[in-house]
């Protein structure tokens, strides 16, 4: 069911993400969620979030001395990914959650989550040798472009305004450290829907919803 809700999350966001369509988007009996969540539909969404945080956390790796561009690309696949993988029907939970919650408690859990994200990809970014503030400065940058990138190709349907934002940022994270550029393969790479590190790295991320998927009988309301 948590999966359920974190697919239907990101799909339609969380006015049309009921307990009654994600125990049809489940085949789940309709008891189970009054037993597993009897705080409502607040304690669901809630665990969804978390589940989508710690899946992004397993996706987003970067190896060991990792320069800011490389950082930055990884992060950026991932997004790019769930828009390949999704046919744009799916685009990040935490900013369907934050952009129509009207529950305090949800937002301050959705903006837990954004500061997590700010405070790991800032902490990567001093580790390669960005100063804090520009390392803290670019991850509020990154985060904010690539999830607004994501809603405008989701509404474009294309990928153009997403890889237009990334190519961008690359070369922001390419000036904090004065690295090479790591190529025209990464680049590349982003406009190739077949490229298999951006599949692996996206993997993790769409999984939290690929089971339940494979069990409904029927596709979510687009949202």
């Amino acid at each position: 069911m948590v999966a359920g809700a974190a697919q239907l999350l990101a799909q339609q966001g969380l006015q049309a993400t009921s307990f009654s369509e994600v125990l049809e988007f489940t085949a789940s009996p309709r008891g189970s969620v009054y037993h597993h969540f009897p705080g409502g539909k607040d304690q669901l969404v809630k665990a969804a979030l978390d589940l989508v945080t710690a899946q992004m956390g397993q996706a987003f790796s970067p190896r060991e001395g990792a320069s800011p561009e490389e950082i930055a690309d990884l992060f950026l696949r991932i997004w790019r990914s769930v828009l390949v993988r999704s046919d744009f029907k799916a685009g990040c939970a935490v900013v369907a959650v934050t952009v129509a919650a009207d529950s305090r408690d949800l937002l301050q859990h959705a903006a837990a989550i954004f500061g997590a994200w700010r405070k790991r990809l800032a902490g990567l970014f001093v580790a390669a040798a960005v100063p804090q503030a520009d390392a803290a400065r670019f991850a509020a940058v990154l985060i904010a472009a690539s999830e607004g990138a994501v809603v405008l190709s989701r509404g474009e349907q294309s990928l153009e305004p997403f890889d237009l934002v990334a190519t961008k940022l690359l070369e922001d994270a390419r000036t904090l450290s004065g690295s090479k550029p790591a190529g025209d393969a990464a680049i590349a790479g982003r406009k190739s829907g077949s490229n298999k590190s951006e599949k692996r790295a996206g993997d993790s991320t769409m999984r939290a919803g690929a089971a339940s998927m494979a069990s409904t009988k029927r596709r979510p309301r687009p949202g």
